[in-house]
């Protein structure tokens, strides 16, 4: 391949006459071809010559990496008009895969780099949890391994109910939904992450449910972290 590489982009044939280099494919064509490639991909490629960096900053090769719903996302980003209307396709793809705060802070979604799937996070504190105002049973703790800055810290309890609702407008996919459980409270000691676990009573008994209208189709998992 390097051999094949220094041939193309060297500057004169055997009669002396100018080869075909990269630099010369119209910027056109090398965006066809960058239609096929991931977005980490696309940047990198930017970097080969002026054709291709102009060719990956082409509007067309940015929206197919965009969800079908970005104009809704970028809604939700800022009421700025700039961010509605004022920026490239590109740029609206790199502004969406950053976290995205709304609804008060208690959720963010953002868009995954490689692939451009769409995630959401919602925080605790958006949740409905039996007994989250009293606090003989629950706390909010700050900790800064939580995007959310804050966990709801459950002390004592014998049972508990977790409700969530959103209305948001997920592009038509599979979507997995994850409820993210720590068992003992995280404290650092001499500069390393411990876990206390010696109060943590009752999780080796494995009962869960959960229930969702028809026609949606779930399958149950309980990942302790």
């Amino acid at each position: 391949m390097g051999a094949g590489v220094s041939s193309i982009l060297g500057p004169e044939g055997e009669g002396g006459a100018p080869e075909t280099a990269l630099g010369d494919l119209p910027e056109s064509c090398v965006a066809a071809v960058l239609l096929h490639l991931e977005p980490p991909e696309i940047c990198r490629v930017a970097r080969l010559n002026r054709a291709f960096r102009g060719a990956a900053s082409a509007d067309f090769v940015w929206e197919a990496k965009l969800p079908t719903n970005y104009r809704y996302l970028m809604g939700l980003v800022s009421d700025d008009e700039k961010y509605k209307g004022g920026l490239s396709k590109k740029e609206i793809y790199a502004r969406l895969c950053r976290p995205n705060p709304f609804d008060g802070g208690t959720k963010e979604f953002w868009l995954e780099k490689v692939k451009g799937g769409m995630c959401l996070s919602i925080s605790s504190k958006a949740l409905v949890i039996t007994g989250i105002d009293d606090r003989r049973y629950w706390n909010h703790m700050p900790t800064e391994e939580s995007r959310f800055r804050s966990v709801a810290y459950l002390q004592q309890i014998w049972w508990f109910e977790v409700v969530g609702e959103i209305e948001f407008c997920f592009p038509a996919g599979t979507y997995s939904l994850f409820f993210r459980l720590h068992l003992g409270r995280p404290s650092r000691r001499l500069g390393r992450r411990t876990c206390g676990t010696e109060h943590v009573h009752g999780w080796d008994i494995k009962r869960f449910a959960s229930s969702s209208p028809p026609p949606t189709t779930s399958t149950r998992h309980l990942n302790i972290i």
